[in-house]
Parts: structure tokens; sequence; C-alpha cells
């Protein structure tokens, strides 16, 4: 969904540096004070085990990783598709192949039924005001099933149906055993929303179509059956699979989709067809469908019936596409991978960097963190201000061309974050939302560095979290995404974001924390993994125990709030001696970050790890002996690295 960063998200948004070495420095650490933990008591510090996690199986071990007898289930669909434009609907059919991995007999599936969001005294309409982001701008009737039956030995056996809103159950014909395929034909229309909770919709001949056939729901080792409904702030949790698509539409339209194009032949121009065979070996934008193609009418091999473009897609979690008779189309390439950009000449000021656009996110997310495992990737401008699919991002017209950055990288990243490591977005939002967040700022910093650097982006983020802090307007980030205020949805991006960002910088360091990464990427691609693999996969690459940080950052509203309690000074021998005692006034910890100022104008930075609060987490007091300098000035935090919600309380200046 859109970058908090973007012109469009703004409204939703606003309501270790080394120890220096010294001769003559010598630090004596107080002796440790009584644990405030009695026999009997519970330990309800910060620093108590996080005891949320769940017991390791043979599913999922206590290190992070995938268990040696992990499972989950396989979704393949060949999905047909007819647009009617003459009364905005859209009629589809699909076979689906659902193969039973789990070691359980299934009676019965679930299927997402999206497209009941938009229809009359729905869930979402009860939640979300009809003008409203996650709204519906009008109601049209929502998924009308026509047929759901189960393919047995060449036979159709209709299948019983229970509506439950937008999730479905279907009663199975015969039961599903482990490791035995079940192939369920269905058919199905409904009337395309003009706004369809900023996911899908339609402007003028513009059509964007996603939630629209009935998917299949999840069911994993942690809680069977997923059937949270969809009601428009919370996304998705889908199985991978093969896809086969075929889009019919007015021959004049041009459809950009998940996959790739099997039929360009019959769909495209012959100049088309050789712009795009350059396009696939250039590293600049290469126009394939020009303003001027569209005004003379060369940009189609037909204007008149229908035509049906086909696309292939393998080893994804779903399928989106977008139609229009007006766009203009650009596309260049990054190691074999097309990087393309779908626009009206209306929005071509800014979107004719699109495609480059695309193409550095690529380049960077695959650089930095996992290569780009698809064939293309397509950036579509439209009425939805920013959501993401496999291989295709939606987008606006944008502001200004930065702007436009911060939401096709935002939603090119999200094939990393969750279309590549499949967690539960409607569960976990912050697994989505925050990690992408925190890749952006590297991505953004890599395309506009005078804009801020990926440590001024941080810092930016920083400062958000802290308005929340002082305001008394933060949320717990772990739970799910429909229970938050509309109104507060963007701490689910920004704080995750901030928290990787202590991680690598002010707890783990770079190396540590990119290693652990890099890892969970690699071991959760393609798969399902929860929080708790997220955090043991964290600790056990790193080598570090974390709970106290994923207590604080995520399970809890802890607010951070270092300061200087006292300073003593004496002189003696040519040498001045400190003591300070660093006081913790909230609940939550980090690492101290100190600054000396001499009288001579030099200085001495000092470090000390989160962990040294673990004994006492209100006050820690350290001695150091200066020989041939004075103390000036003590700052914690100089450069504002860290949350701090009260600045005023630390620093001490010598009198």
């Amino acid at each position: 969904m859109v970058h908090p960063r973007s012109a469009v998200f703004a409204a939703v948004l606003l309501g270790m540096t080394a120890m220096t070495a010294g001769a003559q420095q010598q630090a004596r650490q107080m002796p440790p004070q009584t644990p405030g933990t009695l026999r009997g008591v519970p330990d309800t510090s910060i620093f108590a085990d996080l005891n949320l996690y769940p017991s390791p199986n043979v599913y999922r071990t206590g290190d992070g990783r995938p268990g040696a007898q992990y499972w989950q289930q396989r979704a393949d669909y060949d999905l047909h598709a007819t647009l009617d434009t003459t009364s905005k609907s859209l009629s589809a059919s699909m076979t689906l192949r659902y193969t039973n991995n789990s070691p359980d007999t299934l009676r019965f599936i679930w299927v997402q039924t999206e497209q009941n969001a938009f229809r009359p005294n729905s869930l979402n309409t009860l939640v979300y005001a009809p003008g409203s982001r996650f709204g519906s701008r009008n109601f049209v009737g929502g998924d009308i099933i026509d047929s759901f039956d189960q393919v047995i030995k060449g036979s159709k056996k209709a299948l019983k149906l229970r509506d439950n809103g937008t999730v479905t159950k279907v009663d199975l014909a015969e039961p599903l055993a482990p490791r035995k395929t079940a192939i369920l034909d269905a058919s199905w229309h409904f009337a395309i929303p003009l706004h369809g909770a900023d996911r899908m919709g339609r402007d003028g001949s513009l059509y964007e179509l996603a939630q629209w056939y009935p998917r299949v729901n999840v069911y994993d080792d942690v809680r069977g059956w997923n059937t949270e409904p969809y009601l428009g702030q919370g996304e998705f949790y889908l199985e991978y699979g093969d896809f086969k698509l075929s889009v019919t539409v007015p021959a004049g339209y041009i459809v950009a989709a998940t996959g790739t194009l099997q039929n360009a032949h019959e769909v495209l121009t012959a100049t088309e067809i050789s712009r795009l065979a350059k396009a696939a070996k250039s590293d600049t934008p290469v126009p394939i469908i020009t303003a001027a193609d569209l005004s003379s009418g060369a940009a189609r091999p037909r204007t008149t019936g229908t035509m049906t473009w086909q696309f292939k897609a393998h080893n994804v979690r779903d399928v989106a596409w977008a139609a229009s008779p007006d766009y203009q189309w650009d596309a260049s390439s990054y190691k074999g991978a097309i990087a393309q950009a779908y626009y009206r000449p209306s929005a071509a000021l800014i979107w004719d960097d699109a495609a480059d656009q695309a193409r550095m996110s690529i380049e960077e997310y695959s650089e930095r963190w996992f290569p780009y495992p698809y064939p293309q990737i397509s950036a579509v401008e439209g009425p939805i201000s920013g959501m993401e699919y496999p291989m295709l991002a939606m987008e606006t017209k944008s502001r200004d061309k930065p702007d436009l950055y911060n939401v096709v990288t935002h939603e090119i990243g999200h094939n990393w974050f969750p279309m590549i490591v499949g967690s539960n977005e409607r569960m976990h939002f912050w697994q989505d939302e925050g990690f992408n967040t925190f890749i952006n700022t590297f991505s953004e910093a890599r395309r506009y560095p005078a804009n801020g650097d990926q440590m001024q982006r941080a810092a930016e983020e920083r400062a958000q979290v802290e308005f929340t802090q002082r305001t008394n307007t933060d949320v717990p980030i772990e739970q799910g995404p429909d229970r938050i205020d509309p109104r507060k949805l963007g701490q689910e991006y920004t704080k995750p974001s901030v928290g990787l960002q202590l991680l690598r910088q002010e707890i783990l360091g770079p190396e540590a924390f990119d290693d652990a990464f890099r890892t969970y990427i690699k071991r959760w691609a393609y798969k399902h993994p929860t929080p708790t693999d997220f955090f043991r996969t964290m600790e056990s690459v790193s080598g570090e125990r974390l709970d106290w940080f994923w207590r604080e950052w995520f399970y809890t509203t802890a607010h951070f709030d270092q300061a200087i309690d006292s300073v003593e000074t004496s002189n003696a021998n040519g040498a001045q001696h400190v003591v300070v005692i660093y006081g913790n006034h909230a609940r939550g910890v980090l690492p101290i970050r100190v600054r000396f100022t001499f009288s001579d104008g030099t200085t001495q930075d000092i470090e000390y790890p989160a962990l040294v609060w673990s004994t006492n987490s209100s006050r820690y007091m350290r001695e150091y002996d200066f020989t041939g300098k004075t103390v000036s000035r003590i700052d914690l935090d100089p450069d504002h690295r860290l949350v701090d919600i009260d600045r005023t309380n630390n620093s001490w200046i010598a009198k």
C-alpha cells in the first residue's frame, strides 16, 4: 500500500560510532543493583523473557528456520476474464488445482470473495464511510457466483457454498486427503466499483482489477484456515502457485498484468514487438507505445471487436491487471527483467520517468537484499493511490517525480515483502509495510540523494515516532490492522522501519543486521513466516538475544527518554574525575550514546549497549578520569540517532 512519505499518504500519517580510546581514561561500573524480581513474583521488566513464542516443532525450528516437516498448500489457477465496458462489469471463470500438502484431510475449503465488501450493508460499509479511503464510493452488488464445481474423474459435481461476506465456505464433494489435488471449476461476475477501497476500481475508460477472483484462503500449520474478513485496511494472505491468465477487452485497449505476455503477435503491432525486443537489452527506457501512436491509431493492430491478452506467471501468490485505451508504454531492463510503465498522456510530464524508476527499484533491492526473481515489473498509472501485486504496482499521477518515486519504489518493494516473503498481512501488517518502508529509505536515498541520504530519511521517521509518543497517540504494532484507527495506520509503516534502523545502526551493527535480514528473506522466500520466525532468525544469525527489543518495539507502547540525572566532578593530580548518573525516565531502553566536550574544544564519543540497563532500568552510573582535560559539556545522543521524547534533559553544561 502507498508509502507514508508520499503526498497521498501525508494526511493519514499526520493524525555506533566506536568508543574513542584514551590512555588517560579509566571507567568503573557501579556494582549491580538488586534485581526487581522476587521469588514467585512474575518478572515484568522490559528484559523479561518474551514468553509469547510458540514452542519449536517439526514445522518451525527454534532458530527461525522452516522445520524438516514444514509444509504449505499450493494453488494453481487458470483464469479467464472478460471486461464489459458498457455495463462496467466483469465476468470470469477459473479452474483451480488445489494441492493439500498438509497432514490433514480437508472436507471443505474457504475462498475469498472480496468484491462482497462493496455490496450494500457489508461489514466494510459499516466500518468505513463510503467517502473514506478504505470505503467504497458506490455499492454495486459484490460477487455473484454462477457455478462452483469439483471435477471428479472427468465429471463435475456442484458444490454447496455458504456466503460469509468476504469469505465463502465451499464443501468438497469428496474429502481431500494429504498429498492429493482437488480440481475446482467456478464462474462468477460482478459490477466493478468506482473506488474499491483504494485497491481496485475505474476512472473513465481505465480499469484496475484486483481481488477479482475467488482466491483460496491460506490453510497453515499456525492457525488452520485463515478467514479474517476483508475490510479494506487489512491486506492479504495467499498461497503460491502458477497462473495462466486470459483477459478479453475491447480491441482498442492495452493490458498490463502480472506475468509475461504470451501472445504478443496477436495483440501488439510489429513495431511494438520490435521496440520491446530493444527494451529487453536496454538499461534506459524505450518507448513502446507513444502519444503519437495513440492519436494516430497506430497503437493497436485493430480497434473493433475484442482482443484476448494471455499471460503466464510462475510461483506467485496473486494476479492483478489494468487496462486502458490510452496507455502510453515505456520499458527498459535489468539483468533480463523488463521494467515497464503504463500511463495516460495526462500524466506524461511526470510518468515519463516511471520505467526508469521501476528499473532502479528492482536493481536496488536485488543488489542489497535478494535478487528479483520475476521476468518483469510494471508500474501502472490510474486512480489507485498506491497498491502492490506480484509484478504489478498501481500509482496515481503524483505531484512531482520524487513523490512518484516514493510510491513506485514502495509498491515495487512489496514484491519482496510480502510477494516473495509471504507473511500474513491481514494479521501482521508490519511484517509487510514496515519492512518495506525500511528498505525504501535506501532506495529513495539512491535515487534522490539531494533530498536526504538514508540516515536523514530514517531520522524523519524517528521524528514521527517521537511525535506519536509525546502526544500519547502511539499504538502497539503487533495487532491486526483493522483494529487500528485509520488515522494511526501510518505507525504500522514508520515504527517498524525505525525499529529495523535502530537494530541495524545502533544495536547489532550493519554487518550482523544485514547478514540476519538477508538470511530471513532467503529462508522464507515463497513461504509463510510468522513474527516469531523473524525474531528467532534475527537472534540466531546475529548472536544477540533481543526479547527486550521485540517487547518494547512491537508488543507495547513503551516510550523512550534518556537523561543525564547528575554529574559530579573533582580534580586531583592534574586529572579530572567525573561521575555521571544516566537516567532512563521511561519504560523503553536503548543504547547510550554520549559525547564529552572538553574546554579545549575536543570531543570524545562513548557508547554503551542497551543491556547496561538490565540490572536497574532507571539509572546507570559511570566514573571517568580525564588527564589534562576538563569537561565543559556532556550530551546524550548528540546526533539524534535514537528515539527520545524529551531532549531537554539530555545535556549537562559545566558552570
